[in-house]
């Protein structure tokens, strides 16, 4: 599909200044939950101040608001039109996704080691009716998964289902190399995009994907209890569809007689009446990030990643992103042999920073609202606790 064209780069000091987070602490967690910048706030405080002040008839249509959503999702995913819906979270769109899919006992699902529970639960029902759940290993390196990848998808794989990046090391999965042995095996390629969406480039054509579920709160800046899912078009009518509801059918703003056609694209997943609040916030976010142009925020969040990662080796911390480079990742995952990364992650609250542990790693992921001068405080902070 047309891609439009990036706006000019912007003054990224100017950016950090749309966030009022940054006042009260320095939040190096955005690929958990990212910062809302003010536009977006005002667009919602709108969106509220309508409603409340003539109810439904201020607010724009169901149809018009869940196309313009998954419109500009889809054109960052390079997908085809009517490929993509809002949904609530990962979790929800890889059950959908699940529970559609039709399998044999004796057919095997591969999923990747230490992955997030959204992409293992979904799947679990599975090994009651004699479904084999294989074991991808996760790294540390690209190569090391596609390596692992080859050994485990057999004949009997139907699915692999794998992150696009890893959620504790920061680690981009080789998507493309994944997809294209997913269809030389024939093997339905399935891709959680909670930590990659808005963050690495995904071009679901070119890499492979069939399914890609992802969550609107981390790098897309969205709500929380908010997310996207896409099928490819050619997948949709093979899936069952077990969740029939009042928003799936055609023509769903009429409610009598019942109908048993159900819409053609993946828009029937959005069973019934959404969170229009959570949409509206969606919309706005989606149109804060596209008016800053998505290539350059993903541009300055590795760049931002970089500059912390250069700080940290510094300082004598191990990285575990020099394992996999080239690949590029804003999330810093860092070790450091004195202090333990959870007592890291206590100590750096204490001066109002805020990071994550993962698998022994103090994780870190700068998003816009940060610049190189509060990224220096943090190293100063470091510096200090490691003297």
């Amino acid at each position: 599909m047309a891609v439009s064209p990036e706006p000019p780069s912007p003054s990224w000091p100017q950016v950090a200044q749309d966030f009022d987070l940054p006042q009260q602490c320095t939040w190096l967690n955005s690929c958990g939950i990212a910062p809302m910048p003010r536009p977006v706030l005002a667009a919602v405080k709108a969106h509220l101040d309508a409603y409340a002040h003539r109810g439904i008839f201020a607010m724009r249509s169901e149809p018009e608001l869940e196309r313009a959503i998954a419109s500009r999702i889809e054109e960052l995913l390079h997908a085809e039109a009517g490929s993509v819906a809002p949904i609530h979270h990962t979790t929800e769109g890889m059950t959908f996704v699940s529970l559609g899919l039709r399998l044999e006992a004796g057919a095997r699902i591969a999923l990747m080691a230490n992955e997030y529970p959204s992409n293992v639960y979904p799947w679990q029902h599975w090994e009651g009716k004699g479904v084999e759940l294989a074991t991808v290993a996760d790294g540390p390196t690209p190569d090391a998964v596609l390596d692992s990848a080859r050994q485990t998808l057999t004949p009997n794989t139907r699915v692999l289902s794998v992150s696009a990046v890893h959620w504790c090391t920061g680690m981009p999965l080789p998507l493309e190399d994944l997809g294209a042995l997913c269809a030389e095996r024939d093997v339905l390629f399935v891709v959680d995009g909670a930590q990659g969406v808005g963050h690495v480039p995904i071009d679901v054509a070119a890499q492979g994907i069939g399914v890609l579920a992802f969550s609107a709160w981390k790098w897309l800046m969205g709500p929380l209890g908010l997310g996207g899912l896409y099928i490819r078009p050619d997948l949709v009518d093979r899936l069952a569809f077990p969740f029939k509801g009042t928003g799936s059918v055609v023509d769903d703003q009429v409610y009598l007689p019942y109908r048993d056609a159900i819409k053609a694209g993946t828009s029937r997943y959005v069973l019934s009446t959404p969170s229009f609040t959570d949409w509206a916030h969606f919309d706005a976010s989606l149109t804060y990030l596209r008016q800053l142009g998505l290539e350059a925020v993903r541009a300055r969040v590795q760049q931002l990643a970089d500059h912390l990662a250069a700080g940290l080796k510094a300082l004598g911390f191990t990285l575990a992103r020099d394992a996999f480079a080239p690949a590029r990742s804003a999330i810093v995952a860092a070790r450091h042999s004195r202090i333990e990364a959870k007592r890291w992650v206590e100590l750096l609250a204490t001066r109002n920073i805020v990071t994550a542990e993962r698998l022994g790693w103090l994780r870190m992921a700068p998003h816009v609202h940060l610049t190189e001068d509060d990224l220096d405080r943090v190293l100063q902070t470091l510096a200090a606790m490691t003297e």
